[in-house]
Formats: C-alpha cells, sequence, structure tokens
C-alpha cells in the first residue's frame, strides 16, 4: 500500500469529521437533537472534555493530560504508519491503524483548537439557548477545547463523532482480522509443506 492512499485515507476522515463538527457546533443549540430516522438515529450537540464516547477523566487537569497523551500518540503514530508502509505490512493493517490515527488525530484538533476559535463552549451556553460562532476570542486555551459529539442511537446511550467511530472500526477489524493480518508462521510452514506433499502427489 502506497503513502497517497493512507494520505487520503486519513484526509478524508478528517474533513468529513471536523465538517460535521464545525457544522452542528455552529447550527444546533447546545443539547439539541434533530431525528433523522425517527427515534433510532438523531443528530444531537453534545461537547466532551474528557475521552472517547463521553467518558470523562479528571477535571481540567486530567483533560489536559489527555489532550497531551493524545497530542504524543498522534506523533508517534505519524512515524509507525511510516515504518509498516516502507516495511509493507498487510494492506489490512495499515488500513486500520489509519483509521484509529485518523479518529485521534480528529478529536485532537477539537481539544488542541476548538477553545480559541469557538466564542461558547459547553459551560457557556448550556442553559442560554445560544449557538457558538467562529471567533477570535476563544472560551478556552490551547489544549482546552471540548470534543463536539453528535450520533445518538436509540439503542446506544453514549454520543459519539466521527473520529470516535473511526478509532472503533479500526480496533474491532484489527481484532477481527488479526490472524489474516498476522498469520502464524507455523501455520504458513504447514500450509506449504502440505501443498508441496499434494503437488508431489499428482
Amino acid at each position: 500500500m502506497k503513502k497517497i492512499h493512507v494520505i487520503l485515507i486519513i484526509l478524508c476522515i478528517i474533513l468529513i469529521d471536523q465538517g460535521l463538527k464545525i457544522y452542528i457546533k455552529t447550527n444546533y443549540q447546545y443539547g439539541e437533537a434533530r431525528q433523522i430516522f425517527g427515534d433510532i438515529f438523531k443528530l444531537q450537540f453534545v461537547e466532551n472534555p474528557g475521552m472517547a464516547y463521553g467518558m470523562k477523566f479528571g477535571g481540567d487537569w486530567g483533560k489536559l493530560a489527555l489532550t497531551l497523551f493524545r497530542l504524543t500518540a498522534v506523533i508517534y503514530g505519524v512515524f509507525y504508519i511510516g515504518k509498516i508502509i516502507r516495511k509493507k505490512f498487510h494492506w489490512g493493517f495499515i488500513i486500520c491503524v489509519s483509521l484509529i490515527f485518523s479518529g485521534a488525530l480528529g478529536n485532537l484538533i477539537d481539544s488542541c483548537f476548538y477553545g480559541m476559535i469557538f466564542d461558547n463552549g459547553v459551560g457557556d451556553y448550556l442553559y442560554s439557548g445560544s449557538i457558538a460562532k467562529l471567533s477570535t476570542n476563544g472560551y478556552g486555551h490551547f489544549l482546552h477545547g471540548y470534543v463536539v459529539d453528535m450520533f445518538s442511537f436509540s439503542f446506544f446511550q453514549p454520543i459519539f463523532n466521527v473520529a470516535d467511530a473511526s478509532i472503533s472500526v479500526g480496533v474491532f477489524l484489527l481484532i477481527i482480522f488479526q490472524k489474516k493480518f498476522f498469520p502464524d508462521k507455523k501455520d504458513n510452514v504447514e500450509g506449504q509443506t502440505q501443498s508441496v506433499s499434494e503437488s508431489a502427489g499428482k
């Protein structure tokens, strides 16, 4: 798999993720929900100061630590993706890592910059009924932005976003197809032996 393909995957996910987040944040009141498929699926605007799927971690200091961890993981991810491309790992594994990386980067952008570029954060408009706008007077500082979530399903309590979904899909596929991505050497040897035996018997 070529580097350009990985870059296109990552860019596609980031553009969809950020485009939807900015649309939701600048068009929905906080907590507002709009039905898409009846009561089954809705777009609902909430903000998450912590981890994926609305989980929280240790208040302001916990959020800062989490953002720094995401930043470190993303920086490491750049080098790791380059490494597995150079070493020609299974294309499916590269795609899964790219999905996880894209999700981490998508939420990192919120955490790093949204506090600086939007005039309202969750604490500012929780009860005011206002809608956020792009502004040079942000609601927070660098590394203190809130992550925007919007996907709400009736059968799944946490509200999540494209970045969360990208991470989850990448991890899920890694678990399901790990044997295909990393076939056991013993199985390969046995398979090759069997093939040779069958060929010899013909």
